[in-house]
């Protein structure tokens, strides 16, 4: 058993919004995108220093959370970023809908690409702009742009909204997409809003995240929505930030953000620091732990699930599934039933799909399995007993 086992906890009567969506029914709750591991030690201790002196006033980001951040970028993205590219914010939505606000004006066109997060979505409706919906190629449980169906849609758009690493079909991006995306971006005058939320939790040895300020012809017409809230488990501390090497866009964005998302949690500010700077050795523990669980996923799902086809699962520590296969006219509901709450592809743009979170203690992982396996023998002819366990 990896050691990180050691940072699972009971969440159960916390107040937990993933928890409590279930609270007094035998469901395990798989839905929502944050883990059930406690953070990293250094970022509980930065906060119990924090708590300590009894005194939580409006606060602002001082020098040593922008060298954390500012050497994180150069250090693990290769990002030779400045102070002043850095833009606050208390998450990655109010980014998405500043980013509306910012960059394309009312009736404008926002372009966005499902299967993906609901919010990319809603974010452009919400600011009164023209959703522009062009969906993923997709090929098996491959996704890719759809370059030609993009150009043809292409025309009014002013921002495209894209997420790398992908959720929910978790893939990397490649750099040879990103600069694809960066010369359609140029050639028709559409500005970036990429969310690298995702971007810590790299899974595959192959897959290699890429930031889109990293591509030369991007860089100057893009902007980059990331957060320590998912790698270290800190979302309810609700501290992110923009970074945008453009003054114009830069200014533009701010001006969107005024007085609406520019107010940032203390406590956010001070465990966003000790994640980046202090929590490194926790984080590579954590990727350790997640290829274990999506390796019993995958290996399940391949002995007891057939039926059921998994995406890449490159990234994020998301699981994408097909149960088309089925034949089930409510896939949400019959798992439900069967005891494993599962986020519903309908809202990401994708019918008969689901969405796992895989990142909870293995041993919730394979009770969760063993509930699913039991419900798809159900549909089938009756099976001998098999287990999901790790062995």
């Amino acid at each position: 058993m990896n050691s990180f086992s050691d940072h699972c906890v009971d969440r159960a009567e916390t107040s937990s919004l993933k928890w409590d969506r279930y609270k007094g029914r035998d469901i395990l709750p798989f839905w929502l995108a944050d883990m059930d591991f406690r953070s990293s030690p250094a970022i509980i201790e930065a906060l119990r220093k924090r708590v300590e002196h009894g005194v939580f006033g409006y606060t602002l980001p001082d020098e040593r959370l922008y060298e954390a951040v500012l050497g994180y970028l150069h250090n693990d993205k290769g990002l030779k970023a400045e102070r002043d590219w850095i833009v606050w914010l208390p998450g990655i939505v109010p980014g998405l809908g500043a980013s509306c606000r910012a960059f394309a004006g009312p009736g404008e066109g926002v372009m966005y690409c499902p299967p993906v997060y609901p919010q990319f979505m809603l974010a452009p409706v919400n600011q009164g702009r023209k959703g522009v919906r062009v969906p993923l190629a997709r090929a098996g449980m491959s996704y890719s742009f759809d370059w030609e169906a993009m150009e043809k849609a292409a025309r009014g758009v002013k921002l495209l909204l894209i997420c790398n690493p992908h959720n929910p079909i978790g893939r990397a991006f490649s750099r040879s997409e990103l600069e694809r995306l960066g010369s359609f971006a140029a050639r028709h005058g559409i500005i970036i809003c990429s969310d690298d939320i995702h971007c810590d939790l790299v899974l595959d040895p192959e897959a290699v995240h890429t930031p889109i300020l990293a591509i030369e012809e991007a860089a100057a017409r893009s902007v980059m929505l990331m957060a320590p809230s998912k790698t270290f488990n800190v979302p309810g501390l609700s501290c992110a930030f923009a970074v945008i090497p453009d003054k114009g866009l830069r200014d533009s964005f701010k001006r969107a953000i005024r007085g609406m998302a520019d107010h940032v949690n203390l406590m956010g500010f001070e465990a966003c620091r000790a994640a980046y700077a202090e929590s490194g050795a926790w984080l590579k523990g954590l990727l350790g732990y997640l290829r274990e669980n999506r390796a019993t996923l995958r290996r399940c799902i391949a002995e007891r699930m057939p039926e059921i086809k998994i995406g890449p699962c490159e990234a994020t520590y998301m699981a994408w599934l097909d149960v088309s296969e089925l034949g089930l006219d409510d896939p949400v509901r019959y798992f439900e039933d069967a005891g494993v709450g599962l986020s519903d592809g309908a809202d990401y743009g994708e019918r008969q799909m689901l969405r796992m979170n895989f990142a909870c203690p293995s041993q919730m992982l394979e009770e969760g399995l063993e509930r699913m396996a039991r419900a798809v023998d159900a549909l089938r002819e009756p099976v001998g007993p098999k287990s999901c366990s790790m062995q």
